[in-house]
């Protein structure tokens, strides 16, 4: 039997599969200023998902200064399912991406 060689930090999981990993969180809060400029926009975060599902780290990649703090706000208090690798949980790299619309409230 061949042995599989445990991946050494965060697997990377595309933004599409581990959105469906989500459990909970509440929506970003769309800015007052922002909503006030009529500013929308996309915000791109890379984030590293604990074995437990939490958060572990999150920056900002891309996206207009205005909406980035309501978008890691929510987005830090999101939890997911965790990633199972090989029937273990794994610790995972992603990019979660949070749209910002002012058609849809929000």
């Amino acid at each position: 039997m061949v042995a599989v060689a445990k991946p050494k930090g965060p697997v990377r999981i595309s933004g599409g599969v581990i959105a469906g990993n989500k459990i909970s969180g509440p929506q970003p809060v769309y800015p007052a200023i922002a909503r006030s400029a009529r500013l929308s926009g996309t915000v791109v975060l890379n984030a590293k998902i604990s074995k437990s599902g939490t958060i572990e780290d999150l920056t900002v990649q891309s996206g207009p200064a205005m909406l980035t703090g309501a978008a890691i706000d929510a987005v830090k208090q999101w939890r997911y399912k965790p990633y199972m690798l090989n029937g273990e949980a794994t610790e995972v790299s992603t990019q979660i991406t949070v749209n910002f619309n002012l058609n849809s409230g929000g």
